[in-house]
């Protein structure tokens, strides 16, 4: 069997945390069964669903080199669900039914105030050819319910293990709005069927929709996908995330400069009994992927975590990972400038910072001129290497008698402007002789 999965999203805004957690997990169960993955649209709600949404989605895989085989879009599948709805209705498992919604809350709040579970009554199977009639003459348009067989409902959910749920307590699920709309129940079953869909991996939030679900692909004569539920993410905080906070959408981490192996990485192993770490491809996640290892409980979402290891995935990027980014940012310096800097990074937009120290111009920051003025003196000759730095300092210090950081900060300061960064025998080096003693005089170079 060929594995095929799917990831939906609706084009009603941009991905953001949960949605990623959901694409990776799918990406990486697919490639690691040697599957496929398919990208389906979400795009029946015509009103806020907008072509940009769509290419903002594909943007944002494509940036975590999320790849898929094949892209569809529900609303070019009407004729797929319109053919199941009649199938459902001949078999008599789809009824109409004409409560308006404020009397189905009336009956709601009635049952719960005599204790008992807010379950459609299935007045609407009741009503004769007569009543009908009637009531559509008064101008009132049916929805339609599928008809749940009350019965339990088994499944072996690759998270959360065996899983049952008693079709008797749920309310008959509406399947077709009043005004001819589809809810989301039908299309996405309909598409699974006709996509050949073997495995669903969604959030657990969807574990309530399950049951329904599954006696819905055996009314239209199909055997279920696999099904697997994982844990929803929380904020640092605990508290459940908002599809509204900016911060977490893709798109916005994108822009904060965040690296798409750091944001993969994160999504990926968070609330997973893996470690969070840096990986350097796609192809390691692939290989540590494996359902057993998710955990039930919420998993964490935090933001300074995230950073934090999106620093320590640049720390350790070779220089061929991201010498075409470093030329489009007009930094130069090859390798040794890369193995130089790294480590002092959080994003990679910040290696422009070091560039221009070691490039120019930069004004010096002079806190010892006299100790400045004999650092100059015997300043060596090129060619410098990594060891010009220690044999410079060393005669530095022989010459004014200063040690330790009374020697080394008034250096850093004439030499970067700034008290921390790289270490000096590697950037040394870069800025070379002319800026050097230029910079040790208090000129800008």
């Amino acid at each position: 069997m060929t594995v095929i999965v799917r990831f939906a999203p609706s084009p009603t805004g941009r991905l953001h945390a949960g949605n990623i957690r959901t694409a990776l997990l799918n990406f990486l169960f697919a490639r690691k069964m040697g599957g496929r993955l398919i990208l389906r649209l979400d795009d029946t709600d015509r009103e806020r669903s907008t072509e940009a949404f769509a290419r903002g989605i594909e943007e944002d895989l494509s940036w975590l080199g999320i790849e898929w085989a094949k892209q569809v879009r529900q609303s070019a599948r009407f004729a797929l669900y319109d053919a199941a709805i009649e199938i459902l209705k001949k078999s008599g498992r789809l009824y109409p039914a004409y409560e308006t919604p404020e009397e189905l809350e009336l009956k709601r709040k009635r049952q719960l105030a005599r204790g008992k579970p807010p379950v459609y009554d299935r007045a609407a199977l009741k009503l004769s050819a007569d009543d009908k009639a009637k009531l559509e003459a008064e101008g009132r348009k049916p929805h339609w319910r599928f008809l749940l067989e009350q019965r339990d409902v088994v499944w072996e959910d690759l998270v959360r293990g065996t899983q049952h749920v008693d079709a008797a307590s749920l309310s008959d699920p509406v399947l077709v709005r009043a005004d001819g709309t589809y809810l989301y129940t039908l299309p996405s079953v309909v598409d699974d069927i006709d996509l050949g869909i073997t495995h669903v991996i969604r959030g657990e939030d969807h574990v309530a929709n399950t049951a329904p679900q599954i006696q819905l692909f055996e009314a239209l004569g199909a055997k279920p996908p696999a099904l697997g539920h994982h844990n929803l993410l929380v904020g640092a905080d605990g508290q459940a995330l908002s599809k509204r906070d900016r911060s977490l959408a893709i798109e916005g981490l994108r822009a904060d400069g965040l690296e798409p192996l750091a944001v993969a990485s994160y999504a990926a192993t968070i609330g997973t009994s893996d470690p969070v770490a840096p990986h350097t491809s796609l192809d390691e996640l692939v290989a540590l992927f494996v359902f057993a290892k998710l955990s039930r409980a919420p998993a964490r979402f935090d933001q300074n975590e995230l950073r934090l290891l999106n620093a320590k995935l640049l720390h350790a990027l070779p220089y061929a990972a991201v010498v075409e980014r470093l030329s489009a940012l007009g930094i130069g310096g090859g390798e040794a400038f890369w193995h130089a800097v790294r480590g002092n990074l959080a994003v990679l937009k910040d290696a422009e910072a070091w560039w221009r120290v070691v490039a120019g111009p930069l004004t010096p920051v002079i806190e010892n001129r006299e100790l400045c003025l004999a650092a100059a003196r015997v300043l060596p000759l090129e060619p410098w290497d990594e060891e010009t730095w220690p044999a410079w300092s060393a005669a530095v210090k022989a010459a004014t008698g200063a040690k330790g950081k009374a020697l080394f900060q008034p250096l850093r300061l004439a030499l970067t402007g700034a008290e921390h960064g790289p270490e000096l025998k590697h950037l040394l080096p870069l800025i070379g002789r002319d800026r050097a003693h230029a910079r040790l005089e208090g000129k800008t170079a």
